[in-house]
């Protein structure tokens, strides 16, 4: 069944759309459990059918045909998994099912609401839903508006009418359900750094020369090869500061964490500046674990729009903090190590270094 979850503070809504057969098999090599119901995965080698969450080692593409539910795949001759059990949906699922195609037609219902839509009571529905989905059914109204606001704003949309479309009454409502998440409130994002204070250094490495730039709120910038001319086009409106004793401590750390990308360096402070939506994508990057890589449309499934593979290589090529947010872990959905904006023998240098 469909189904949306929580993952390290991030909320990704299951997008609404015609998925197309690459979209699918996407879902399946990420085992998205989002998408459970949407459609069923058949196995002509095997003369099976799955859900796109089965756990089962995936497939070879060329025996792959999707259908749109397990009777469509039935009348083509295949057999339900015994692992998955595709062809099963219990009467719970249905009532949240049920609840969700309501909150998604009619946006936020109250409790009582659902609760009388399906025939449980208010509590036994919110143990219900949230057993089955992963949150409340607020929270994942909540997620659902979050999510129209980013797809507008990557549009181009303007940051109010992007607000009041998805139906939030005034924008400190928005600004309230999403602290925290996103960094930099909207009208900061693309302000040059204006008003702002960036020490900087660069500082010698195995890799080559690295610059590490940071604000009073923590890294703003990693980049190899790099010096004050290309930070100042990053960050034109700044005031920058070379050096700096207070910093030095900080900038040391940074340099550790490139000779050692598979140390763990959640705890080094970041200032990052960009759309919600990059922020999203920038998260999910350092939630991929040392020594391991995702494709561009495994890490769309993850954020929940498998559609927007192009979208997420834009944000990865926008990440201003190289290493911190490894956007190195990033390849070419056949395996090839795929591009870096500082040259794939660096690339692939940090990734054999997490590896080993």
């Amino acid at each position: 069944m469909t189904n949306i979850r929580t993952h390290s503070g991030i909320l990704s809504a299951n997008p609404s759309g015609v998925l197309s057969d690459d979209d699918r098999w996407q879902i399946a090599l990420a085992k998205d459990r989002r998408y459970d119901g949407a459609f069923v995965t058949g196995v002509h080698s095997t003369g099976i059918y799955c859900r796109p969450s089965c756990p089962a080692r995936p497939p070879l593409r060329k025996n792959v045909k999707f259908y749109a539910d397990a009777a469509g795949a039935e009348a083509a001759g295949l057999r339900a998994c015994k692992r998955c059990a595709p062809d099963t949906q219990s009467a719970e699922e249905a009532c949240v099912l049920a609840a969700i195609a309501a909150i998604r037609a009619d946006g936020p219902l109250t409790l009582g609401q659902l609760a009388d839509l399906t025939g449980y009571s208010p509590t036994h529905f919110q143990r219900l839903f949230k057993r089955t989905v992963g949150i409340s059914p607020a929270a994942f109204a909540r997620a659902l508006r979050e999510e129209k606001v980013r797809a507008a704003l990557q549009r181009g949309a303007n940051v109010t009418d992007a607000l009041y479309d998805a139906g939030y009454g005034a924008p400190s409502r928005f600004y309230a359900d999403t602290k925290g998440r996103l960094g930099m409130q909207a009208r900061d994002w693309r302000d040059g750094g204006k008003g702002r204070t960036i020490h900087w250094s660069v500082m010698a490495t195995s890799l080559g020369q690295v610059l590490v730039a940071a604000t009073g709120k923590g890294v703003c910038c990693v980049s190899f090869n790099e010096g004050e001319a290309q930070l100042r086009a990053r960050f034109p409106n700044a005031e920058l500061i070379a050096g700096g004793e207070d910093f030095q401590a900080l900038f040391k750390t940074v340099i550790a964490a490139v000779e050692d990308p598979a140390n763990d360096a959640s705890a080094i402070p970041l200032d990052v500046k960009g759309t919600a939506f990059q922020q999203r994508v920038w998260q999910a990057l350092r939630e991929i674990p040392p020594g391991e890589t995702r494709s561009y449309g495994e890490l769309a499934a993850a954020l929940g729009n498998p559609n927007a593979s192009r979208a997420v290589g834009g944000a990865n090529g926008a990440n201003n903090i190289a290493v911190l947010i490894p956007c190195h872990r990033v390849v070419r959905a056949g395996g090839a190590i795929g591009g870096y904006a500082y040259g794939t023998e660096i690339k692939a240098e940090l990734l054999k270094r997490e590896q080993r």
